[in-house]
C-alpha cells in the first residue's frame, strides 16, 4: 500500500529539510505565536491612546511608527493578527470539512448523482470569489464567525474537486483493487485506505485555504465589508493605513508587509509539502 512513510523520512521532515520549508514555517509560527500571545508580547495596549506621539515614526519606542491616536501599530498588528489567523483558521477547517465530504461523497456514488454534484461545483466556480463575497458578506453581516463561514464556504467548492480527484485517483491504484478483491467494502477502502494517502495533498489544500482566506478578509475589509472597529484585523489595519497614507507611510506599510509575508509564508509550505509528495523531487 502507498502509504506515507512514518520512521525517519516523514512528511513533515522532508518539508523542513528544504530551506524554503523552514523559512515558511518559521515565519507561519511566528505569525501564529505573536498573535496568540499577543497579551504577553506586545509592547503597548493596542487601543492605549498617546496624544504626544500622534503619527510618530518608526522608533525604538515604536517599532512600527504610532497612528492618528498615537496607538502602537506593532501591537495593534499582533492584536489584528489575532482576528485574521482566526478567520483563516475556521475557514479552512469550514472549507475542508465541506469540500471534502462532498468530494468523497461523489467519487463515492459516481454515475449520474456525482455529474450533477460536479456541475454544481463548476457552477459556483464560475462566480468570482470577491463578487460572491462581498454579496454574501452584504446580506449576512461582518462578524469574525459570519466570515469565516462565508470565505470558508466559498472555499469549499475548490476543495470538493481537488478532493475527488484524489479518490478517484487512488482508487485506481493496485492496492485498492486487491483490496476489493479480497471482500473489502468500499466505505472500508475509502476510509481506512484511500484518505490517510490523500491527507498529504489535502494538507497543502488546507495550507492553501488559509492563504486565501487572509486575502479574501483583507480584500473585504478594505473596502469597508470586513472586520469593522473596534476590532481590527490586518485588512482593516491596510484600509485605515491607506487612508492615513500622506500621514505616515509606516501605517500602511506594516500591516500590508504582514499580510505578504503570510500569503507568502503559506502559499510557499503548501508548495513544499506538494514537492515533497513528488518521488522525482529526490526529497
Amino acid at each position: 500500500m502507498r502509504i506515507i512513510d512514518k520512521e525517519k523520512n516523514t512528511l513533515f521532515r522532508r518539508v523542513l529539510r528544504k530551506p524554503l520549508g523552514r523559512i515558511s514555517f518559521i515565519f507561519i509560527a511566528i505569525l501564529f505565536i505573536s498573535a496568540i500571545f499577543a497579551d504577553f508580547l506586545a509592547p503597548m495596549d493596542p487601543n492605549e491612546l498617546d496624544t504626544v506621539n500622534i503619527f510618530a515614526k518608526p522608533s525604538l519606542h515604536h517599532l512600527f511608527g504610532a497612528d492618528d491616536l498615537g496607538r502602537d501599530v506593532l501591537s495593534r498588528v499582533m492584536y489584528g493578527g489575532r482576528i485574521s489567523l482566526i478567520i483563516a483558521f475556521f475557514a479552512s477547517l469550514i472549507a475542508m470539512s465541506v469540500g471534502v465530504l462532498w468530494g468523497f461523497l461523489a467519487a463515492q456514488i459516481g454515475g449520474w448523482i456525482d455529474d450533477v454534484m460536479m456541475r454544481i461545483v463548476d457552477a459556483l466556480l464560475a462566480i468570482p470569489i470577491i463578487l460572491l463575497a462581498l454579496i454574501l458578506v452584504a446580506a449576512l453581516g461582518t462578524n469574525v464567525a459570519v466570515l469565516a463561514i462565508i470565505i470558508g464556504t466559498i472555499l469549499a467548492p475548490a476543495t470538493a474537486r481537488l478532493a475527488r480527484s484524489a479518490v478517484i485517483s487512488e482508487l485506481q491504484l493496485d492496492y485498492s483493487h486487491a483490496a476489493t478483491v479480497v471482500g473489502a467494502s468500499r466505505l472500508r477502502i475509502l476510509f481506512s485506505e484511500v484518505l490517510p494517502n490523500t491527507a498529504p495533498v489535502l494538507m497543502a489544500r488546507a495550507v492553501i485555504c488559509a492563504s486565501d482566506t487572509i486575502i479574501i478578509e483583507a480584500s473585504l475589509s478594505f473596502v469597508g465589508l470586513g472586520i469593522n472597529p473596534p476590532n481590527a484585523s490586518w485588512g482593516s489595519l491596510t484600509r485605515t493605513g491607506y487612508e492615513q497614507l500622506f500621514n505616515g507611510y509606516w501605517l500602511v506599510l506594516a500591516p500590508a508587509m504582514i499580510i505578504l509575508i503570510a500569503i507568502w509564508s503559506f502559499n510557499t509550505l503548501s508548495d513544499q509539502i506538494l514537492e515533497a509528495l513528488d518521488p522525482r523531487s529526490g526529497a
